[in-house]
């Protein structure tokens, strides 16, 4: 990483001694991560629009999905890491291995044994959109692996954006443990600043050696990410027809219900808290509380939406 883009802020590691927080001043149209941004931008729309989604974002959703949920992100990071480990030296992601700071699969398995109980991994199956996802994990990790840098942009940076806007909100609706069980996928103990080291990894990003035409794959790799995810947010939806269970209802507006005030909906909350907005994270966390019967499937899944639309976000 070259010198003008390092500052001596920050204290994260990746195993190899200190690193520093990378400068964002010097950003260029033509960076990694303001490509993807751009890129991802009307998928993103998209995502955001699901019957799903926007049912979800009004509150309205079965407690069963709260569950599923999770053990959809078990089987996608399971994968996603399985992947990264396997290609820890290549020349494209080595800047970007930070297991200590970053991998979740672990985390994501104590929370299911929380929920599931001890059996946990009886209980639970791979759906098959979730494994059309895995699938194409896997096949970008032992085919083109530079690939990877477009799932794990994806997903991490937003866990460590939108996703814990919510930790504390979800930890109240669930009254979870203040030990933090049930929650271990939104916390990362390696790492002290999440906003010195989001730079940090934007930076080694846009530090990588990638011709043009390999920026363009990762942008479409993005693209695709989020339609594996409305697939898995649509076959949600479909399940949730079946389950027999009263509907959480949080009553939460979504943009089309504010008569044109973005800044009311919550999403736009997360969106912009995700971003570095301290007022908006907690304009959200007081929708979310004031309607205490959708708080739990409510933050859990803001915070899934939010992983998504990190490209957006960052």
């Amino acid at each position: 990483m070259s010198a003008e883009k390092m500052e001596t802020t920050a204290s994260v590691s990746n195993g190899a001694g200190p690193v520093y927080e990378g400068k964002e001043d010097s950003l260029s149209p033509e960076d990694l991560s303001e490509l993807l941004a751009a890129g991802t931008k009307e998928v993103h729309e998209k995502a955001e629009n699901t019957q799903f989604v926007k049912d979800f974002l009004r509150g309205r959703i079965r407690k069963e999905l709260f569950k599923l949920g999770a053990v959809a992100l078990y089987y996608t990071y399971t994968a996603m890491e399985e992947e990264i480990e396997r290609n820890k030296e290549h020349s494209h992601f080595a800047p970007l291995y930070f297991p200590t700071e970053l991998h979740r699969h672990e985390a994501l398995a104590r929370d299911l044994e929380y929920f599931y109980g001890p059996d946990w991994q009886s209980q639970v199956r791979c759906s098959q959109a979730t494994q059309h996802y895995v699938d194409r994990i896997h096949q970008v990790g032992q085919e083109d692996p530079v690939l990877l840098v477009a799932h794990a942009y994806t997903r991490y940076m937003g866990d460590l954006s939108g996703g814990q806007v919510l930790k504390k909100v979800a930890q109240r609706a669930m009254k979870l443990p203040s030990t933090g069980e049930g929650l271990e996928f939104y916390q990362f103990d390696g790492i002290h600043s999440a906003k010195a080291f989001k730079q940090l990894y934007r930076s080694r990003m846009n530090e990588l050696e990638l011709d043009t035409e390999m920026k363009k794959r990762l942008v479409d790799e993005a693209v695709k990410a989020f339609q594996f995810n409305m697939e898995v947010f649509e076959e949600l939806e479909e399940i949730g027809k079946t389950i027999q269970e009263d509907v959480l209802d949080a009553d939460m507006p979504v943009h089309g219900a504010m008569g044109g005030d973005v800044n009311k909906c919550p999403y736009y909350a997360v969106k912009t808290a995700a971003s570095g907005g301290t007022a908006y994270a907690s304009q959200l966390a007081m929708a979310v509380l004031r309607h205490p019967t959708g708080q739990v499937l409510l933050a859990t899944w803001f915070a899934a939406l939010a992983g998504l639309a990190a490209w957006y976000l960052m």
